[in-house]
């Protein structure tokens, strides 16, 4: 699949926030989440890609299954732009 610069930007986006979980991304941009982690290989520097597969491993909020119901996702009225 191939990506815009801001769509590129914006899965990386994702990816890092604690919050958006796999299922999130995968809605939005059709990527499931060993598709998340082959862009995110490709597309970060080594030492960023290992610190950010040491965050999310096993992190609930990035799986909703896992995930407590009690906790949302507050979206902040600057958060996105329109486009």
């Amino acid at each position: 699949m191939v990506f815009s610069e801001s769509e590129l930007s914006r899965v990386i986006e994702m990816a890092w926030e604690d919050r958006t979980p796999f299922e999130a991304i995968h809605l939005q941009f059709g990527l499931n989440e060993s598709e998340v982690i082959a862009l995110m290989r490709r597309s970060l520097k080594p030492g960023s890609f290992k610190l950010w597969r040491e965050r999310v491993s096993g992190r609930q909020t990035k799986h909703l299954q896992l995930r407590d119901p009690l906790v949302s996702r507050g979206y902040c009225p600057t958060q996105y732009k329109q486009r």
